[in-house]
C-alpha cells in the first residue's frame, strides 16, 4: 500500500482548479491494484450564482405614473413604466447576501423610500428564508404615493429625466406593491417557477385567492409569498471526484470515486476522512500520470476559487487486506 498527495503544486494551471495531476518520476505499471480517497482538505470556494449557470438575473418594475402597468414600446413617458434587471455579480451567495446585493442596486437606481428624517431606507422587495416551511419567502412593500409620502417618507431625488426614460422614477402616483420577475434558473435558486411575477396591488386592491396558505397580505399591504418547490441556494450542493485509469462500472461517467458535500459555511475548510474507504479497480496498464477532477452535481465541470488544498489518495493491491 502506498499514499499519493496532491495539493495546489498539482493543479493544471487553466484557471478552474478543478484539476490535479500527479505525475510518476518515472512509468509505472499497475496490475491488480485498487485505489481510494484517503483524506481531503480543501476550502468551499464554488460559486452557487454565475453567468456561466446562467442563473444571475431577476428583473422588477418601478411605475412613474398612475395605475397599471402599461404596454410600452420599450422607452417608458411619464406616467409609464422602467423595468430594471439586476445581474448578481458571480458568487458564492446565501439568502443575505442576495438582499444585500439588492439593496446596493435599489439605491443605484433610486428605487427606495426614506423617513421624514431619511435615517432609514425602505425597499421594494426582499428575501427570506421561511425555516419553518421549508421555503424562500419574498415580501413586497407598499410604496407611498405621491399625495402621501410627505411628510412621512422622502423618495431620493430622481436621476432619469422626463422624456429620456421615463421621469423621476423616484415619485410613483399610486400607492402599490412593486412587480418583481423571477427569471429562468435563478427560479430555482429559491425555488419558484420560472417566470413567477408578484402582484401590483395597486392601491391596495389586490385580495389573494381563498383556500391557499402560499400567498399572504397584511393590513399594511406587504405581500409574501412562499416558494413552491424546494429552493436550490446551492446547485452543486455536491462535489463528484472522478479518476483517469480506473474502472468504476456501475456508475456513469465510470471515472467516479468519492463525492464531497460540504459540512462548513461559506469559505471554511473542508476536512474529510472517510471511515471507510471506496476502493476503486485501476486499469490494468503502465502510466506517467494520474488525473483528478471535480465535477458538479450535474457531472459538469466546477470552477474552484481556492486553490489551496491536500488530497491523498491510498493504493493497495486486490488481495491486500487493510483494517480500513
Amino acid at each position: 500500500m502506498f499514499i499519493l498527495v496532491l495539493n495546489q503544486s498539482n493543479i493544471v494551471q487553466d484557471g478552474q482548479n478543478n484539476k490535479l495531476d500527479y505525475n510518476f518520476p518515472n512509468s509505472v505499471l499497475f496490475k491488480d491494484k485498487q485505489i481510494a480517497v484517503s483524506s481531503i482538505s480543501m476550502f468551499y470556494s464554488w460559486f452557487n450564482i454565475s453567468q456561466t449557470y446562467a442563473n444571475n438575473t431577476m428583473s422588477y418594475i418601478w411605475v412613474t405614473g398612475t395605475g397599471a402597468i402599461p404596454q410600452s414600446s420599450g422607452v417608458p413617458v411619464a406616467n409609464c413604466a422602467y423595468t430594471y434587471t439586476i445581474t448578481l455579480p458571480d458568487g458564492l451567495y446565501q439568502l443575505t447576501d442576495i438582499n444585500n446585493y439588492l439593496q446596493f442596486r435599489f439605491i443605484q437606481n433610486g428605487t427606495y423610500w426614506t423617513n421624514a428624517t431619511s435615517t432609514v431606507n425602505y425597499y421594494p422587495f426582499e428575501f427570506i428564508l421561511n425555516s419553518t416551511r421549508y421555503a424562500v419567502q419574498i415580501n413586497t412593500y407598499y410604496i407611498p404615493n405621491t399625495a402621501t409620502y410627505s411628510p412621512t417618507y422622502i423618495f431620493p431625488p430622481g436621476t432619469i429625466t422626463e422624456g429620456q426614460l421615463g421621469g423621476n422614477p423616484s415619485t410613483p402616483t399610486d400607492s402599490q406593491n412593486t412587480v418583481m420577475t423571477i427569471n429562468a434558473n435563478f427560479n430555482n435558486i429559491i425555488g419558484y417557477s420560472a417566470g413567477f411575477n408578484t402582484n401590483q396591488n395597486i392601491t391596495g386592491g389586490y385580495t389573494p385567492p381563498t383556500g391557499q396558505t402560499l400567498i399572504a397580505k397584511s393590513n399594511i399591504n406587504t405581500i409574501s409569498y412562499l416558494s413552491t418547490q424546494s429552493p436550490e441556494i446551492q446547485p452543486n450542493s455536491n462535489i463528484i471526484f472522478t479518476l483517469s485509469n480506473v474502472n468504476n462500472p456501475y456508475t456513469i461517467p465510470s471515472s467516479i470515486i468519492y463525492s464531497l458535500s460540504p459540512s462548513v459555511g461559506v469559505g471554511e475548510q473542508i476536512t474529510v476522512t472517510p471511515p471507510n474507504f471506496m476502493w476503486t479497480d485501476m486499469l490494468n496498464g503502465t502510466y506517467s500520470k494520474l488525473r483528478l477532477s471535480f465535477l458538479g452535481t450535474n457531472l459538469s465541470p466546477i470552477t474552484l476559487q481556492d486553490p489551496n488544498m491536500t488530497i491523498l489518495l491510498t493504493i493497495k493491491d486486490k488481495a491486500e487486506s487493510v483494517a480500513k
